[in-house]
């Protein structure tokens, strides 16, 4: 499945990114959005497929070096486009072909250290003048059709949508007979129960859910607290996803998007 492409009846609709969390595990040290995904970073993927559908109005959340992430976008135009530099008292860059990302709009907001992603995304949604906007992190693609998860957010006219997908075990799993003899062994097999894929929609409302200090979490009590008051729905994303969060699986989704890039739809 393709996702629609960008148009200009795309509504203005913000994408809080969370941003804040460490590449320690994947013996990196710098914030996880950056860790590359091929020559770019991830947190530049995630935000690509938005981008691609029309939704290129971002909040980074920043926490851990956030000032890298900040650093990066400031040099990303002389760091990924040919340009012509004209020095003098006051420099002018002149770029020499069209960069695709023009016209993103990006505001970097610093929600803290060790802030949890619950009070992130409260702390990042004052720079949100719209009742409904998106939040997902920045380890995570798919080829998802964001203009459809946005068409079910409003039909079931709850205040949250989680995007619902299927993953493949970390580990391999192991059937046997009566007798103790292995009948299957299915290294990773895919998982039939679904799992939080990230690619949320709130509304503001759900800012309510949010209230609290920096240890509030997004995926327990909020989520809890949604379930309970019946303004949590699902959306079934059947296609294609993956996220990271160890060395090795940023290594795999590297050779995935070297070999096929099913999340490229731009």
């Amino acid at each position: 499945m393709q996702p629609r492409p960008r148009t200009e009846s795309s509504p203005d609709i913000p994408v809080i990114i969370l941003c804040g969390g460490m590449g320690i595990r994947m013996g990196d040290d710098r914030p996880k959005a950056l860790v590359e995904i091929g020559n770019q970073p991830v947190l530049w993927h995630v935000m690509k497929i938005y981008a691609a559908q029309g939704f290129d109005r971002f909040i980074l959340a920043l926490g851990y070096k956030g000032s890298m992430i900040k650093r990066y976008f400031l040099d990303y135009g002389p760091l990924n486009h040919d340009f012509t530099l004209t020095l003098g008292v006051d420099p002018t860059i002149e770029y020499e072909n069209t960069q695709p990302e023009e016209g993103w709009r990006i505001t970097f907001a610093d929600t803290g250290l060790h802030t949890l992603k619950g009070a992130r995304v409260r702390k990042a949604a004052r720079y949100i003048n719209s009742d409904t906007f998106f939040v997902t992190y920045s380890d995570g693609v798919a080829d998802i059709d964001l203009h459809e998860l946005l068409s079910f957010h409003r039909r079931m006219g709850r205040l949250a949508t989680v995007t619902g997908v299927r993953s493949f075990s970390r580990f391999g799993v192991i059937q046997t007979n009566e007798d103790h003899l292995v009948t299957t062994f299915n290294e990773k097999p895919l998982v039939d129960s679904l799992i939080n894929g990230g690619f949320f929609v709130f509304e503001r409302g759900a800012l309510d859910y949010l209230a609290g200090g920096d240890d509030v979490d997004l995926e327990s009590e909020p989520f809890r607290a949604l379930v309970r008051d019946g303004q949590l729905a699902l959306y079934e994303h059947p296609g294609f996803w993956r996220a990271m969060d160890t060395f090795k699986e940023a290594q795999d989704m590297t050779a995935i998007w070297e070999e096929s890039a099913p999340w490229k739809t731009w």
